[in-house]
């Protein structure tokens, strides 16, 4: 155990971590909370946590770098057992490592449709492996459980069938577990992003399982970073079963209930004229 780090400190896991809304809210976070801060990052890319550890010890962080895969099951146990051994305890799991996908499903020849699993393996599986290694310290310290899904896992977005699959599976998977939990004083908190203005979309697969290069989805009114972490840290703080972050997301997903119709059009007004379904 890290002697620097004491039982009142707080240790926050953040996957996801070397970029985009991981990064952000470790910085956030460090910002607010400085020395009485422990951050576990948590990426595949080593180079892009190094950048972020880098920025929160400059804000008065304790930070643990550890290069995860959490499409890896030995993976994710590892990083949970390694910011057990650093700091003594955990407090917060922020699951937040994602990869998204923007394609046709009829586009999708048979040959690549393996990456649908793979898409799955990351964004269900990371977050489940991560989380069922958590739990017992997290119960120990009735912590917080964070999981970033989207608003495409409240309603389905054509050219996002796999996207939204995980999802959709992320948010049945986070729900069910916060009622198990409530009993031992462990929150979960699920928040549901529309377009935040990151590069994950031009990262996510295209039909081939390749980089798109592109997003799919209509971003003059997207949110920025640091407004959707802002967010997510006040939802998390405030133990909240979930944060949905736009007025037409809340408005859509409970109008879906009554007039589906509206809430499709909604939908296909999001979308790119070139990735519509033809």
């Amino acid at each position: 155990m890290n002697t620097t780090v004491t039982s009142d400190m707080h240790v926050v896991i953040i996957t996801g971590a070397s970029d985009g809304i991981g990064a952000e809210m470790a910085r956030q976070l460090a910002q607010h909370d400085g020395a009485k801060l422990a951050l576990v990052l948590a990426a595949r890319s080593a180079q892009g946590l190094e950048n972020t550890a880098v920025q929160c010890r400059a804000l008065g962080a304790h930070c643990l770098v550890v290069p995860t895969d959490v499409a890896q099951e030995d993976q994710c146990r590892s990083l949970i057992a390694q910011a057990v051994a650093h700091f003594g305890h955990i407090d917060t799991l922020v699951n937040n490592a994602g990869v998204s996908a923007q394609a046709l499903f009829a586009d999708v020849e048979a040959q690549d449709l393996h990456w649908y699993q793979q898409l799955m393996q990351v964004n269900l599986w990371g977050s489940v492996w991560c989380t069922h290694a958590a739990l017992p310290h997290l119960q120990a310290r009735k912590g917080r459980i964070v999981a970033v899904s989207s608003l495409a896992g409240l309603i389905g977005v054509p050219g996002r069938t796999a996207y939204s699959a995980t999802k959709f599976a992320m948010t049945g998977f986070f729900e069910a577990l916060r009622l198990e939990l409530a009993p031992s004083g462990v929150s979960v908190t699920t928040a549901f992003p529309g377009v935040v203005l990151t590069q994950i979309r031009y990262h996510g697969l295209n039909a081939k399982g390749h980089a798109a290069g592109s997003s799919g989805l209509r971003e003059d009114k997207g949110m920025s970073v640091a407004h959707c972490v802002r967010l997510i840290i006040a939802g998390m703080q405030a133990r909240e079963r979930e944060v949905v972050m736009t007025t037409a997301g809340k408005f859509g997903r409970f109008i879906k209930l009554f007039a589906p119709s509206i809430v499709e059009r909604m939908v296909m007004n999001a979308l790119k004229d070139e990735v519509k379904p033809r």
